[in-house]
């Protein structure tokens, strides 16, 4: 005789068998406070007897929340934004919330997102890695009615709005610091453009530390030594195939990001030039893979800053009338094998 399967039990079954109301067994699906410890225990026996399952739908109806959180974040593709989506999964594996990606690859895409995502319907927080708030953004942004929180992003006028951030020109100056206490004074910077309609920071303030640290040094600032392009390896490899070509060329390059640096290693492999020896590098991220290269590198707190703006988020959305807060996370110098006093003038 063929089984006939069993029907899936309903939330009324689960109210009936317990005794108690629909809206009982609905306010302990949502760890309401409003049930007394032995009716939840009651009606959690009964689940369980059961096997009832809740309706993911219907339970974010009785809510009244998406149970959802957005991120909106550029280029997948890019190391540092994956290490820091990787801090916010894990963060999230074990909370009550879904996880929706939004990838900005294009102007028109991130105007859309800032405008449109951080709503009601659309998720119940917003978490923003990377992409600074143009001007125009500010008032759709203070305005919005989900909280948002900015990793490694910034704005000047966002007194209101909690963020993790990175000190990258602390990080920068550390870099530029150290090539100088090797013995450095010609020290070339390979960056992203400073100027970009994405508002990326990073570049720019790591520029700004550069300076300061080449200022402190009684080190002029030589414009022929900073140049900034596309981010990528090979563009990077292209621009150090550049200052290396320099009748004066450097004897050191600090790169804005450890991408970056690989592509200055590149160009020093093509033209022949030994690493440390006759060039040091140093870059910044400190990405998996720079440790298997023995770069010299600015460690910044990638994971951790995903970990902790979704901390950040959950607590907010547990206490909306929270206070902003600026969290500023640290950098460290990591000293390997790219970086060595200059053997001799060129």
């Amino acid at each position: 005789m063929e089984t006939v399967p069993k029907k899936p039990a309903t939330i009324r079954d689960v109210a009936s068998r317990a005794g108690v109301g629909v809206a009982t067994v609905s306010r302990v699906i949502n760890d309401s406070p409003l049930v007394s410890p032995a009716t939840r225990s009651h009606v959690l026996n009964v689940i369980a007897e059961l096997d009832f399952v809740p309706s993911t739908s219907a339970r974010r109806l009785s809510l009244g929340r998406t149970m959802t959180i957005a991120v909106i974040a550029p280029f997948f593709t890019r190391p540092s934004v994956m290490e820091r989506l990787r801090g916010i999964k894990e963060s999230l594996a074990n909370s009550r919330y879904d996880l929706t990606l939004y990838n900005v690859e294009t102007i028109e895409r991130r105007d859309a997102c800032m405008r449109d995502v951080p709503r009601r319907e659309r998720a119940d927080g917003v978490l923003i890695i990377s992409l600074s708030p143009q001007d125009a953004d500010i008032p759709v942004l203070q305005q919005a009615d989900v909280p948002i929180i900015l990793i490694d992003a910034n704005h000047a006028c966002l007194s209101s709005m909690t963020r993790v951030i990175v000190d990258d020109v602390a990080g920068a100056r550390a870099a530029t610091q150290h090539l100088i206490e090797l013995g450095h004074r010609r020290i070339g910077y390979v960056s992203d453009f400073i100027e970009t309609p994405f508002n990326f920071t990073s570049s720019r303030y790591r520029l700004q530390g550069y300076r300061q640290a080449l200022d402190e040094a009684g080190i002029s600032f030589r414009p022929q030594y900073h140049l900034q392009g596309e981010h990528g390896r090979n563009q990077a490899r292209q621009m150090a195939h550049a200052l290396l070509s320099l009748p004066e060329r450097p004897t050191a390059i600090f790169a804005a990001s450890d991408t970056q640096a690989f592509g200055v290693m590149e160009a020093a492999r093509d033209l022949q030039i030994r690493v440390p020896e006759e060039l040091s590098i140093i870059g910044y991220d400190d990405i998996e893979v720079a440790e298997y290269l023995n770069l010299t590198t600015i460690r910044q707190l990638l994971y951790e800053s995903g970990n902790r703006g979704v901390s950040l988020l959950l607590n907010r959305l547990a206490n909306m009338q929270a206070e902003p807060v600026v969290e500023v996370l640290p950098t460290e110098l990591i000293v390997r094998r790219t970086t060595a006093p200059p053997m001799h003038e060129f």
